[in-house]
């Protein structure tokens, strides 16, 4: 009887262990249905007339006075949290950006929600306070979320959301699974859940417009998670074409574009990047902002949409809006010189019109 009890007690204790992993963390479907909040007064998106996006990673709004553990690719930063000062800060720089904009329609990267880090607030929540009340709409999703992280830096709750903010109204949202990096059951289930937020935009015409927003992996090197995420990324991308829907979608890539971008990286950052970028096949198949054009010139610097915090300087491109066909651009730009303490991505704004 001891005998069996000293077998059956540890098998029981890892058995525990791993159910417990597993409720604590987030396992989402592969397409997930969202819910969507609208007011009373959302109204549908017009045609013929220009619509301004703004895609941003606002980095949980720490601000730009960090060297977060994860920037050094050894996780020796050492810094574990922004102070609340600086949180506060941030909010109000990003909403003064986004009055300054004004645009029609948010795509944002890497906002907390009931996250130790940045003391449990819902980030959506409070910015959509401080910001115009024409923005009726809204939705998110999660992409990292988990009950208690026992990370050494962390050792709490982590929770990150994309979301998508609109003036005008969603009628409908869904979250895509990315591939995931490949790993054990632990640091799988304890990791982040990459994923496409896509909403649903109704317009006046009675069709809709689809915008999504999007974060892929980082510090993916020497597995093919890259390749798989935009892979997939790629194949919905012409699911949507092919049901002749008319559709932008921005955000983090985590990749340098085709051309010089690889080679005018810092020799210590070249590690995470593939000479021949994964970006090329969405290049090749659909229309690409930073185009190939604007990259290739001398003035590629003024297509920098990251700053990483452990450099002094902007350093490469890796956010990216993408469209199809149908979408005529009239305008984009990287607002970055006057947004350089507030993350380590600039926001991409991209003006266009649908027919």
């Amino acid at each position: 009887m001891k005998k069996i009890l000293f077998i059956a007690v540890p098998i029981l204790a890892i058995l525990l262990f791993f159910i417990l992993v597993r409720i604590t963390t987030y396992h989402p479907d592969a397409i997930e249905q969202l819910d969507v909040s609208n007011s009373n007064t959302a109204q549908p998106m017009p045609i013929n007339e220009t619509i301004k996006i703004l895609s941003w990673n606002v980095q949980f709004m720490a601000g730009k006075d960090y060297l977060f553990f994860y920037d050094e690719w050894d996780g020796s930063g050492p810094d574990t949290r922004p102070d609340k000062k600086a949180i506060k800060k941030t909010f109000t720089r990003v909403a003064e950006i986004i009055s300054s904009e004004n645009p029609d329609i948010i795509l944002l990267q890497e906002l907390d929600v009931d996250s130790k880090k940045t003391d449990y607030e819902d980030q959506l929540e409070v910015l959509l306070s401080m910001i115009s009340p024409e923005y009726t709409s809204h939705t998110s999703c999660w992409y990292w979320r988990a009950l208690f992280v026992p990370h050494p830096k962390i050792m709490g709750r982590a929770g990150l959301k994309l979301a998508i903010i609109s003036k005008f109204k969603i009628s409908s949202a869904r979250r895509h699974q990315l591939p995931l990096m490949p790993n054990n059951f632990i640091v799988e289930s304890l990791n982040f859940k990459r994923a496409i937020l896509e909403a649903e935009i109704e317009t006046v015409s009675g069709k809709t417009f689809t915008v999504m927003s999007t974060h892929l992996d980082a510090f993916a090197q020497g597995s093919d998670t890259m390749q798989k995420q935009v892979q997939y990324t790629a194949e919905l991308l012409k699911s949507l074409q092919s049901d002749n829907r008319e559709w932008v979608i921005g955000g983090d890539f985590n990749l340098v574009p085709p051309g010089q971008s690889y080679s005018l990286l810092p020799e210590d950052e070249k590690r995470y990047f593939q000479r021949d970028t994964e970006m090329a096949l969405l290049y090749n198949l659909f229309q690409v902002y930073p185009q190939k054009s604007d990259i290739d010139a001398d003035k590629i610097t003024e297509w920098f949409t990251h700053f990483p915090n452990r450099q002094n300087k902007p350093d490469r491109i890796i956010d990216y809006i993408i469209t199809s066909e149908t979408v005529t651009p009239v305008n984009y730009y990287i607002r970055s010189k006057d947004t350089l303490d507030i993350s380590d991505h600039f926001p991409f704004i991209f003006e266009f019109e649908i027919k």
